[in-house]
């Protein structure tokens, strides 16, 4: 007997989600992985960490609930937004029975945590302006139990269209929840759908601090829902999910004081991020497809040939599943110029 043949066959034959660190590489800049350039300081208290954490600290989900604009009860708080794609699986769907559906070009973890679940996934791939296809999600609803977009969208940077969302959100009514990911919110806090908790029962949020909070490395996110969803998901949550340095950080972060910061940082981020996309619009072949989060997707004459150049050369970017395209996360000004500069340079010799 092998250890191979006791762990599960969907386990066995899984690939795993390719995130930027196990994908590698080595160099000075580093626009891969969607985070922030800023390296914020942050008190830590050691005084309570012989004592197991709550499961919902009080103070931190009272102050996310503040910064979203919504009731505690509609707060859940886990180790990323990937838990919480998990929790929702686990809660709403039968292994073998069930499924998920989710609209690609998008993030991969959706499947990836579905098919460990042994729950089947559906795709339907989003419409050639990167929009959702309204009609043909609508015959492929049976057997759904959740239904998986993002806003803005990764990898293509784009703000999937409002009435869209609510239409879907109607047509899944009875039948599935629809999760809107906003893991990219905060670069463009007006487009969010938290304003429609209240309407629809069926709709679910994802956030994270990762991002415009520059804490990726805390991993914190948050499930906003109506209760009677949060009270399901705390059934299948893990007892202590939140460390306490954790939550400590977090509500620093989510202060009068630490919210300041963050929206500087992202006014400067997104300054950063039209800077790039007004540079590299100006390079021949090159198209800069319109992005709201800290990201960009940019579509070169040979983007295999300019990727490997850049990575050897100690730029480490992020290849898209979308032919002949790479994503660029946005750096600090001296990164962003680097890489324009190095990009324009490549392109030159061709």
């Amino acid at each position: 007997m092998t250890v191979s043949k006791l762990a599960r066959k969907t386990v066995r034959e899984l690939t795993p989600y390719q995130s930027a660190r196990r994908l590698g590489g080595s160099g000075d800049i580093w626009l891969n992985a969607n985070e922030s350039p800023f390296a914020n300081e942050y008190n830590i208290k050691c005084d309570r960490l012989n004592r197991y954490s709550t499961c919902q600290p009080e103070e931190l989900i009272q102050a996310y609930a503040d910064y979203a604009g919504i009731k505690k009860e509609q707060v859940l708080t886990s180790r990323g937004a990937d838990e919480g794609i998990e929790l929702l699986i686990r809660a709403f769907c039968e292994p073998n029975q069930d499924s998920i559906l989710y609209c690609p070009p998008t993030y991969g973890m959706y499947a990836i945590s579905a098919e460990t679940f042994d729950v089947s996934a559906k795709t339907v791939p989003l419409t050639a302006d990167w929009q959702l296809d309204l009609a043909t999600i609508r015959d492929n609803l049976d057997g759904v139990k959740l239904i998986f977009v993002c806003s803005p969208n990764n990898p293509t940077g784009n703000l999937l269209d409002r009435q869209d969302i609510e239409a879907l959100l109607d047509m899944a009514a009875d039948n599935a929840l629809v999760v809107v990911d906003e893991a990219y919110i905060d670069f463009c806090p007006e487009a969010s759908t938290v304003d429609l908790l209240d309407r629809y029962p069926n709709l679910v949020i994802l956030r994270t601090l990762s991002k415009a909070f520059a804490l990726a490395g805390l991993r914190c996110g948050f499930t906003l829902a109506n209760p009677d969803i949060i009270e399901l998901l705390l059934k299948v949550i893990a007892p202590y999910p939140v460390p306490v340095p954790v939550t400590d950080i977090a509500v620093q972060a989510l202060s009068p004081a630490g919210l300041a910061k963050t929206k500087f940082q992202v006014l400067d981020l997104n300054a950063n991020r039209a800077y790039l996309q007004a540079g590299l619009s100006m390079l021949e072949g090159v198209t800069v497809y319109d992005g709201y989060g800290n990201y960009l997707l940019v579509k070169f004459p040979d983007a295999n040939a300019l990727f490997a150049a850049l990575w050897d050369h100690g730029i480490i970017l992020r290849r898209s599943p979308i032919e002949n395209c790479i994503r660029i996360s946005i750096g600090n000004r001296d990164e962003c110029e680097k890489t324009l500069a190095f990009i324009r340079e490549q392109l030159a010799q061709n």
